[in-house]
């Protein structure tokens, strides 16, 4: 009897073995800042209120190239589009960099249960990785244009010539989307989880908001499209270089938007389809949070909401992405651990990237990490939201990026504390032919270039590109 009271007495005094960690990796798609942790007045996000409530919200991340499959094979490597060749819609990381661990890869070798529901790696061409997953993708692949009801609905004798009208409004369930059945599929693998000897890490890929901004009736009734402010600024930035710009293209790849410039009736439309189609997402986010808490997940789970690059809705004459502008480079980023309780619903000042993903998630997880990162953990943000990880945040775009000619021009952009500095090389020549500076101190919403007046700002962060790039 002493002997077995004092081998209790041993093992009580013993700490207790950390339970293995779960990820929730949801990552959505053309989605910029315009969300309730983001401070915007319109956006009606209580479920990304809850999240952010519960974690550290980044006021300051950014995308590596503001187009999906560059910015998704990037975070997804842990490399710079420079690194993995991805420059285009099509291409493999793969072709490039075959052995590389991605971010479900490096959770897969750990021995976790990898899962992906929706929109990982890019839905055109072979770029699904296989490789990453403990099973098959689930809805990964296929056009946006497909995701309508347009597209199940019998079009008679004169079929319109469009592939999707811009927009969409009927009154359907959730799962009319694919967003609403890849949530069903989530679900049903966080019900499963407590039977599986292993941790997940569970990525889901939302398709919203890209274009078509298609959402459920019930969501674009959210709004009041009166209340809905017009784009500010409608201008392009003073002294803004051409080569800066673009001309709206996969807007106008959609049915029923009008040649030339878009009208503000139908502007209004589609910033309301916006807003909407940014509900409709938070609602799956909803769900999983729910699913999260009664699983009893929600405690041995890391949280992770992000976009794979920010999105303009009229601001400065431009739709969509594929600029070096702090629209476009800028995502949402809100991580919840519920080990750091401390600073749940802090906001972060942070420079961080999505490159820095697998850095950061496998210190939080405390998996090893893969070797041969381009990022940096900003994991001690998460202890510290006053903490600055890093001084730069880069960003590149080719122009044009779509065009059967290929681009012309190389742009390279560095984000620091108060500028966002950017240059324009020729690809024929190599030469520097136009450059950009913002000063975000004064000047959010990068208004004017004032890379004239400020010779001594230039030249500062010229060097940092040169150093980063060498162009």
């Amino acid at each position: 009897m002493k002997f077995l009271f004092l081998s209790l007495t041993i093992l009580l005094s013993l700490p207790l073995l950390a339970k293995e960690k779960n990820v929730l990796f949801i990552v959505a798609d053309d989605l910029n800042c315009a969300l309730g942790p983001y401070e915007d007045q319109i956006a009606v996000t209580p479920n990304l209120d809850r999240l952010a409530a519960r974690g550290v919200t980044f006021t300051r991340a950014y995308c590596q190239q503001a187009v999906c499959n560059p910015s998704r094979s990037s975070f997804l490597t842990g490399k710079y589009p420079d690194a993995t060749g991805v420059d285009d819609l099509r291409k493999y990381f793969r072709t490039a960099l075959p052995d590389v661990v991605t971010l479900p890869g490096a959770f897969l070798q750990a021995g976790y249960f990898t899962q992906c529901a929706g929109k990982i790696f890019h839905n055109m061409g072979e770029t699904k990785d296989r490789a990453s997953w403990s099973v098959d993708e689930y809805l990964f692949e296929g056009t946006h244009a497909a995701d309508t009801v347009f597209s199940q609905m019998p079009k008679g004798d004169n079929p319109p010539t469009y592939k999707s009208p811009v927009t969409e409004a009927f009154d359907v369930p959730d799962t009319a989307y694919r967003d609403g059945r890849i949530t069903e599929y989530a679900l049903d693998s966080l019900a499963r989880a407590k039977d599986r000897d292993s941790p997940f890490f569970l990525a889901v890929g939302y398709w919203r908001p890209h274009l078509p901004f298609v959402a459920p009736q019930k969501y674009w009734d959210l709004y009041d499209p009166l209340t809905i402010p017009s784009p500010y600024p409608k201008a392009p930035p003073l002294n803004v270089p051409q080569i800066a710009l673009h001309p709206n293209r996969e807007l106008h790849g959609y049915g029923l938007v009008p040649p030339g410039e878009v009208s503000p009736e139908l502007e209004s439309h589609l910033r309301h389809g916006y807003y909407a189609s940014i509900s409709f997402l938070d609602e799956q986010v909803g769900k999983l949070l729910d699913s999260l808490e009664e699983n009893e997940l929600s405690e041995d789970t890391i949280v992770v909401f992000t976009s794979d690059h920010g999105f303009h809705i009229g601001e400065r004459g431009l739709w969509a992405k594929t600029t070096n502008f702090e629209l476009d480079a800028r995502v949402p980023l809100i991580v919840s651990d519920p080990a750091k309780p401390e600073a749940h619903g802090s906001t972060s000042g942070t420079l961080a990237e999505l490159v820095d993903l697998i850095p950061t998630l496998t210190e939080l997880a405390e998996v090893p990490t893969p070797p041969g990162q381009d990022g940096k953990s900003f994991a001690p943000a998460l202890n510290d939201p006053a903490r600055m990880i890093k001084e730069h945040a880069f960003t590149q775009h080719q122009h044009p990026f779509y065009g059967k000619a290929g681009a012309s021009h190389l742009g390279y952009s560095v984000r620091d504390a108060n500028w966002r500095y950017t240059e324009w090389y020729s690809i024929e020549t190599g030469e520097r032919e136009a450059n950009e500076l913002y000063d975000h101190r004064s000047d959010s919403l990068e208004t004017e270039n004032v890379a004239a007046a400020k010779p001594e700002i230039v030249s500062k962060l010229s060097k940092v590109l040169l150093e980063q790039y060498h162009p």
